[in-house]
């Protein structure tokens, strides 16, 4: 295969407020691409010839390959991971392009990832965002047997519908408002359906809520955008779950006093 690629080169870390700051599309043609190399494999064999003639590879992030890190999110021709869903960008092969084609690729543009080189974002928004509450209490010592506490399965599907969440931050970067709403529901909606979650219940929806707002995630207006490019298909439903615990926590939650100031008169 023979093939054209317009890669987003960026050599400064961007800001919040400038997320293309001094970056621009580079045109690179590559030949000789088998169908069967996955997308990182192809663009490992770039890399290779450009460090054979002197130039700067391509910086992008990956770590297992095999779809379960959410390191190697990129935009491949204005979709998040690609054109094929529930699929991350290390699992795309060479064979959903045909040959001589034109390939754009580009980082995440979300101000909440800021980008750190050419096709490397900075997603550590998301690991703030589940230190602040994404945890359950557990007793040290041997773990109990897999049947100690018994779950219905209903919950169970559930709470593994939403565990199965990478972090890979495709939702984000397909929302028109780089939306964290998918990532943050799947870690409440992980929690809420097993007993193990429930003791953390009501703090874990206000802090994660809190923190996602304060790393300056968008807001969600039902597009679901984030649901289609969601590498593991992640329902919209969690969303739901998600509204309906802060909620509920934030009406337990005790009202601000109402304490007169100073005298009678």
């Amino acid at each position: 295969m023979k093939l054209t690629l317009h890669i987003w080169r960026q050599s400064k870390r961007s800001t919040a407020s400038d997320f293309k700051q001094d970056g621009r599309m580079v045109r690179y043609e590559l030949d000789h691409v088998s169908p069967d190399m996955s997308f990182l494999e192809m663009l490992d064999v770039l890399n290779e010839q450009l460090q054979k003639k002197g130039e700067e590879p391509v910086v992008f992030d990956h770590d297992c390959r095999e779809g379960i890190c959410g390191a190697c999110g990129v935009m491949i021709d204005g979709e998040a991971h690609g054109p094929h869903g529930g699929t991350t960008t290390c699992q795309l092969h060479m064979r959903s392009f045909q040959d001589g084609a034109e390939i754009w690729i580009e980082p995440w543009r979300a101000a909440a990832f800021p980008v750190i080189k050419d096709l490397m974002v900075d997603r550590s928004a998301f690991d703030r965002v589940v230190q602040s509450g994404a945890y359950i209490s557990v007793n040290t010592g041997a773990p109990q047997d897999a049947n100690a506490i018994p779950v219905p399965k209903a919950d169970a599907d559930k709470a593994f519908d939403a565990a199965t969440c990478i972090g890979c931050g495709a939702c984000v970067a397909a929302c028109k408002n780089a939306s964290a709403m998918l990532f943050v529901g799947a870690k409440i909606s992980h929690y809420i359906h097993l007993p193990q979650g429930r003791v953390e219940r009501d703090a874990r929806a206000r802090n994660l809520v809190a923190a996602m707002d304060a790393e300056g995630f968008g807001n969600c207006t039902n597009q679901y955008e984030c649901e289609a490019a969601c590498p593991k298909e992640i329902p919209v439903r969690v969303i739901a779950d998600m509204n309906r615990e802060f909620v509920r926590a934030k009406a337990k939650e005790e009202p601000p006093s109402t304490k007169r100031v100073g005298g009678d008169g």
